[in-house]
């Protein structure tokens, strides 16, 4: 996916919520004849191009049919059902003491009451979850996080250059995750142990189970949406942090805030800004005739702000309730990881609070926008961390 036009600057793939807003109220559904698709909005309309899966689908590309992220049912179902056996609530809350050890080891690492909140804390401590989920060796999180971030980049403009460059880097990243995640799973199947890919593995709903292929694009999809959305929520947590010192103040007053402070970010500054699907028939958005196998985007980053779904969309919100945003997606493909995300982001928040002072964003440093068209983010966030 392109980015739009009017998002394709620095200043405003920084802070794209205002422009997007605009659209919002001035063309709530558009065609963008240079990307060839549907731009959609408002709230209500994103919320139904997102649960009805059977007008608009999830399926396209060259992982239909084994990536959950690009099935409909049934196979979608039997898909989720199958790793839901290995992906259980008990399961991530599991992961809560280690995610809390990992949290303190890296904020005992700032040296000089400084760090790179991406590089530092935001990017390593999902990594090392995913990777330990998994069971990957250690010396392997530096290769995830390339992996990662090549799974997600988008093309740096709107050139054919620039879309070949991109499309080959993840064909690349795609084969190579591939061949790692297939011995991965020799591994394992040999010998297995207390970990995600062996549990996987021994998953069985009616006597199926899943496939090799099936496997790695899990595998993959894990590793990539596990990994970017969780550093994008923590760094955006942090950033909003520096932005609002008096968040700061508060959440140290009221530490049993931070699940609110995390729900409200989500809200406020998504990890993900806008989701893909297809038009199966003819149908209608709003005022406009979309054809059947036409490209739609819905755009979460404006839906959680139109002031028809929430109070004063434009401020943050501590405790806002309800607060029905769809950050995570919503409907049958609603993140499998979202509790896992909630989880690492409250804890690596509350740790940060925890052990530090005022939190503050070096002066100097220029922020660099994540070259993505759906992923709401930072290349990097030095801050200086007072002692507490």
């Amino acid at each position: 996916m392109l980015l739009m036009p009017e998002l394709d600057t620095t200043p405003k793939r920084l802070l794209p919520f205002g422009i997007l807003s605009r659209l919002r109220e001035e063309t709530p559904v558009r065609y963008d004849k240079v990307r060839n698709c549907w731009d959609v909005f408002g709230y209500d309309n994103v919320h139904r191009v997102l649960k009805d899966y059977a007008l608009f689908s999830s399926v396209r590309g060259a992982s239909a049919g084994t990536s959950m992220l690009y099935t409909d049912p049934p196979k979608h179902a039997q898909l989720r059902d199958l790793v839901n056996k290995a992906f259980t609530p008990r399961e991530i809350q599991a992961f809560a003491p280690r995610i809390e050890a990992i949290a303190g080891d890296l904020l005992e690492r700032a040296r000089g009451g400084a760090m790179d909140i991406v590089h530092d804390f935001a990017t390593p401590l999902p990594v090392i979850i995913i990777a330990e989920m998994l069971g990957a060796p250690q010396e392997d999180r530096e290769r995830f996080k390339h992996w990662s971030d090549v799974l997600v980049e988008s093309a740096a403009d709107d050139s054919d250059e620039a879309f070949r460059a991109v499309l080959e880097r993840r064909q690349l990243a795609i084969a190579e995750l591939t061949d790692y995640f297939a011995a991965l799973l020799e591994e394992r199947a040999k010998q297995p142990r207390e970990d995600l890919i062996s549990l996987l593995l021994a998953a069985e709903i009616d006597g199926e189970r899943l496939t090799p292929r099936e496997l790695i694009s899990f595998c993959i999809l894990l590793l990539a949406a596990g990994n970017e959305t969780t550093t994008n929520l923590i760094t955006n947590g942090v950033r909003l942090l520096t932005e609002r010192p008096e968040l700061q103040r508060e959440l140290r007053r009221q530490p049993e805030a931070v699940p609110d402070f995390v729900e409200e970010t989500l809200r406020y500054y998504p990890p993900i800004v806008a989701v893909g699907r297809v038009a199966k028939e003819d149908t209608a958005i709003g005022d406009a005739a979309v054809k059947a196998g036409d490209q739609i985007i819905a755009w979460v980053g404006a839906a959680n702000r139109d002031p028809a779904k929430f109070d004063d969309p434009e401020s943050f919100v501590l405790g806002r309730k309800p607060n029905a945003h769809m950050s995570f997606g919503f409907g049958i493909h609603f993140c499998l990881g979202a509790p896992l995300a909630r989880l690492e982001a409250k804890l690596a928040l509350g740790a940060l609070l925890a052990r530090t002072g005022e939190i503050r964003a070096l002066p100097d440093a220029e922020l660099t926008p994540i070259p993505s068209s759906f992923v709401f983010g930072v290349k990097s966030h030095p801050v200086t961390l007072e002692a507490r």
